[in-house]
């Protein structure tokens, strides 16, 4: 007897999507760093350990912070601490012009480690910096290479806008919270640091060091005291539903 079309048809787009269709979808924002480092890499194998398909949008930690509050995301992805992860989201809105709340319930689950590096560009001549040179040149007080045993150079201090990780940890980890130098270079993302850092001979700037192994460009890595940085989801409440899936599956043990 012959199967009617619509079987036919049904049982045809069952074959082509593999079960896919049965996939719950997982929207989730926030920092670069987590994205490459993490979720990326693993969507395929998370999809087929949790049935979770995960849709990154990489705006930074910050803003991936103001997008869980107001609603626009179940999770966010974030590359420091839940505080300093906080922090971020109110000076992301704030430049953004944006009055939001943050929940007093939040849960953070960490899923990785990643590593911030100093780059600078590859004509360098300069190999390792101290904390205290470094948080002199990014405060302005040491102005020229020169002075800390380069060429007779300017400095260019290259920064991620507000509420990016990569130079909050940075300011908090070498420059003891102090304030970036007037006229600091600011790069529109994470990886845009090293873009600048490589388009400016006197530039050096904080960088994740995942975007650095991906492509450094004409920049180069540089001897400097270890910034260590959890990368984690976060969520109001005990996350739920996929986002729980997620959060098992991926947390660090």
């Amino acid at each position: 007897m012959k199967a009617p079309a619509f079987v036919l048809l049904s049982l045809m787009i069952a074959s082509l999507s593999g079960g896919a269709g049965a996939a719950e979808v997982l929207e989730i924002s926030g920092g670069t760093t987590p994205q490459k480092d993490v979720l990326e890499p693993r969507a395929a194998e998370i999809l087929k350990a949790t049935g979770v398909e995960i849709k990154v949008n990489g705006v930074g930690t910050g803003n991936g912070m103001v997008a869980l509050a107001e609603g626009k995301v179940s999770v966010a992805a974030v590359g420091d601490t839940l505080a300093d992860s906080i922090e971020a989201g109110k000076k992301a809105a704030k430049a953004a012009s944006k009055d939001i709340k943050i929940p007093d319930n939040l849960v953070f689950t960490q899923i990785g480690t990643d590593e911030l590096v100093v780059v600078v560009h590859k004509s360098n001549g300069v190999t390792a910096l101290s904390k205290a040179q470094l948080k002199d040149m990014a405060t302005g007080k040491i102005t020229n290479w020169k002075e800390v045993g380069g060429a007779d150079l300017p400095i260019k201090v290259v920064v991620t806008k507000a509420g990016m990780i990569p130079s909050l940890v940075f300011q908090k980890t070498i420059m003891d919270g102090a304030e970036y130098a007037k006229g600091a270079l600011e790069a529109q993302s994470p990886r845009e640091v090293i873009t600048w850092v490589s388009r400016t001979p006197g530039g050096f700037g904080p960088a994740a060091d995942v975007h650095v192994k991906a492509g450094a460009g004409d920049s180069k890595t540089i001897g400097a005291p270890a910034m260590s940085r959890p990368l984690g989801l976060v969520t109001i409440g005990a996350p739920t539903g996929a986002a729980k899936k997620l959060a098992d599956y991926l947390k660090v043990k």
